[in-house]
């Protein structure tokens, strides 16, 4: 069986994470996630199926799990274009690409841009304590470690710029 439960990946796993634009509703989140263990359960490199794994976190974070060196470049190419094909239907981008995702104070995960982030920094807003979300990891064991951390554990201390932290 190509897909396991998320925890049963080893740490040396390859990861991808997804950050939705927006929070995403029942329905919605739903969907995503039917379509997408639909596709990693038929999900190949070179006619071998992989052995991977999904895992949904605070209404916004898709994390893909797949074990070892398994996938190829035209697999991880196809995984892309099927959660861009789901968009419309999700009514949320995926990409998250420049977006900073941090949990503010009522603990709410937002997701701001490069300058709104800096504004946020400038207004005392966000802090080194600030619990960030680094979705640029690429193995399990980063991911389980450090996903979500405070801002001055991760890169996006450079973005404190001498503030306290």
């Amino acid at each position: 069986m190509p897909t396991v439960p998320f925890e049963n990946l080893s740490n040396a796993a390859r990861v991808w994470v997804f950050a939705s634009d927006k929070p995403l509703p029942d329905a919605p989140a739903r969907e995503l996630l039917g379509e997408v263990d639909s596709y990693l359960g038929g999900w190949k490199a070179h006619g071998s199926p992989l052995t991977c794994a999904r895992e949904w976190r605070d209404d916004r974070f898709l994390a893909i799990g797949v074990e070892g060196g398994e996938a190829s470049g035209c697999s991880i190419d196809g995984l892309f274009r099927k959660l861009k094909e789901l968009e419309p239907a999700i009514g949320a981008s995926l990409a998250g690409g420049e977006r900073i995702f941090y949990r503010d104070v009522s603990g709410r995960v937002e997701g701001v841009s490069r300058d709104q982030f800096n504004t946020l920094v400038e207004k005392g807003s966000v802090g080194g304590e600030t619990h960030v979300f680094d979705t640029s990891l690429t193995t399990l064991e980063e991911y389980r470690d450090r996903f979500e951390t405070s801002a001055k554990n991760s890169w996006h201390r450079k973005l404190l710029r001498g503030k306290a932290h």
